[in-house]
């Protein structure tokens, strides 16, 4: 059984709110993502009887928005076929699984998942994604988590993290990583298509 782990934020982190309802059948969490309509929060994960709801802070979306900009940038400036959809709510009643990430793309046409998830982990606590992603068959995931982005890549049943992500294989995210602290995204974005250039 899936339990809801506490939530933990240090005080000087802006906190993502979320909340937990147990006890909810999978007909109910799609009843809930009906009744949430076209909203893009609060974002809802469902696992095994479990819900949860969780409505990001503005630094948690402004930091997902610029990690996935610039991963945009990466396969603009190397002519690769990368396709967003956002927070793509991804579900599957066989398996009792429910997620939306921060950021989902595909390579190449889009298929019945999305080849990459992207999550900021902002704050301690949740449902644990990867399990659900698992389950639900995307193939790879990268968590932000305190200034590092960590691959995720699914082997067999569960996830394994690696250095290099093969769905992307010569980026550099160390690299792409000292972008992130910059405030203005737009100048972010040109310094990186910049240094992706082989400029200064």
């Amino acid at each position: 059984m899936v339990s809801a782990p506490r939530v933990e934020v240090s005080p000087s982190v802006e906190a993502d709110q979320r909340v937990f309802m147990r006890g909810v059948s999978y007909k109910d969490y799609e009843l809930v993502l009906l009744a949430r309509g076209e909203a893009s929060v609060p974002r809802i994960s469902y696992a095994e009887g479990v819900l949860e709801l969780m409505s990001p802070s503005r630094s948690h979306e402004t930091l997902k928005t610029l990690i996935g900009r610039l991963v945009e940038a990466y396969a603009e400036e190397r002519g690769l076929d990368l396709n967003g959809f956002g927070s793509w709510t991804l579900k599957n009643p066989a398996v009792e699984r429910g997620a939306e990430p921060d950021e989902c793309y595909t390579l190449g046409p889009p298929g019945e998942v999305p080849d990459l998830a992207l999550e900021v982990a902002w704050t301690h606590g949740g449902l644990d994604k990867l399990d659900i992603y698992a389950k639900l068959g995307v193939g790879e995931v990268w968590f932000w988590r305190k200034g590092r982005i960590e691959i995720h890549v699914l082997r067999g049943e569960g996830f394994e993290e690696v250095e290099r992500s093969p769905l992307l294989p010569d980026l550099d995210l160390r690299h792409l990583e000292t972008f992130l602290d910059e405030d203005n995204q737009t100048q972010a974005v040109r310094a990186y298509r910049l240094a992706l250039r082989g400029g200064s």
